[in-house]
């Protein structure tokens, strides 16, 4: 394994292989299986979780790490021949080879810019950095994709035994003040697809997926024995629903224009996932969330804190799925 960016660089097989051993380190861990490695950090966007997670598995392996976080150096630019005349300092061809030659391997964060879909669809922050990077590359996330939190859910529902094969995943756009970004709900969609799931999107309208993610999605499904469907329809979509993933994204048709998703957002204060939502689904039927989450807007506190909720195993497959990642990257280099 070279590098960590996306998991359909992987087969189902191989993310199965990674998951067992994120589950192995986490009953047998091996302190000692990165001794004198560097990981370094590198946050154009805040964290808490991603930070907080890689930190503490990379110190459980034996390993130590290094943080670049917003407001802890300069601002990078990544285009390729503007002229530095803004409030970017450094460039990543002179930036990413530098933090380089001090890790063993290196994590980014860049969110999407939000402004331009099919700008941020072709990842153009990762697109100038992989070739720069001459160690081990990890996406701590981008633009449309999130591996690590994808890595951690998929390990969460074996941890739960929630069928793979005939199981049915719910991603459910949820109600927030402002658009986020597409990463966690395609890495989600991807993820759950790759798994063998029945994948139901439910949105409504004016937030469907992009094309090209719908195609990530339905090229998962078709990889890893899964189906996807997208609806706005909430019945239709919980009945028998095993996880209902909650995550709010932009509107794709007004990506880039507050005014108008605003507006589109405005009249669906009825998506807030509430405790009602789940009579058609199956009995056991989980609720997840990657955090952080805001209550009584995207979920109300009853489902959170209720017997549904999986977010603080979420939370914490995190370091574990990420410490699988390390271990493969750096424990067996050249095995």
């Amino acid at each position: 394994m070279k590098d960590f960016l996306d998991l359909a660089d992987f087969t189902p097989t191989a993310i199965r292989e990674l998951v067992s051993l994120a589950g192995r380190l986490e009953r047998r861990p091996e302190p000692s299986a990165l001794p004198g490695k560097v990981l370094g950090l590198v946050f154009m966007n805040p964290s808490l979780r991603t930070l907080a997670s890689f930190q503490a598995g990379m110190a459980r392996l034996g390993g130590s790490s290094f943080v670049i976080s917003p407001g802890s150096s300069w601002k990078l630019e990544y285009r390729a021949g503007v002229p530095m005349t803004g409030d970017a300092a450094e460039h990543v061809r002179e930036a990413i080879p530098v933090l380089a030659s001090y890790a063993d391997a290196l994590g980014i964060r860049a969110f999407a810019g939000g402004q331009d879909l099919e700008n941020d669809l072709g990842e153009p922050v990762f697109s100038a950095i992989r070739g720069l990077c001459p160690v081990p590359l990890i996406n701590m996330e981008s633009a449309v994709n999130h591996p690590c939190q994808a890595l951690a859910d998929w390990k969460t529902m074996d941890d739960l035994r929630t069928p793979a094969q005939g199981g049915r995943f719910v991603l459910s756009w949820a109600n927030h003040p402002r658009p986020l970004p597409l990463a966690v709900p395609a890495s989600a969609a991807q993820m759950a697809a790759m798994r063998g799931m029945d994948v139901r999107i439910l949105r409504p309208p004016g937030f469907e997926f992009p094309g090209p993610i719908m195609d990530r999605v339905k090229a998962a499904a078709a990889t890893g024995g899964g189906s996807v469907t997208e609806t706005a329809r909430r019945e239709e979509a919980m009945d028998g629903a095993h996880v209902v993933y909650a995550k709010s994204w932009g509107s794709t048709r007004a990506y880039g224009d507050a005014a108008e998703d605003q507006r589109l957002r405005a009249a669906l204060a009825e998506w807030t996932v509430e405790e009602d939502w789940f009579g058609p689904a199956d009995p056991g039927c989980v609720f997840m969330h990657c955090l952080p989450v805001r209550r009584e807007v995207v979920v109300t506190s009853e489902v959170l804190e209720g017997p549904r909720s999986r977010v603080i195993l979420q939370a914490r497959n995190r370091m574990y799925a990420q410490m699988a990642v390390l271990y493969r990257l750096l424990a067996e280099k050249g095995d």
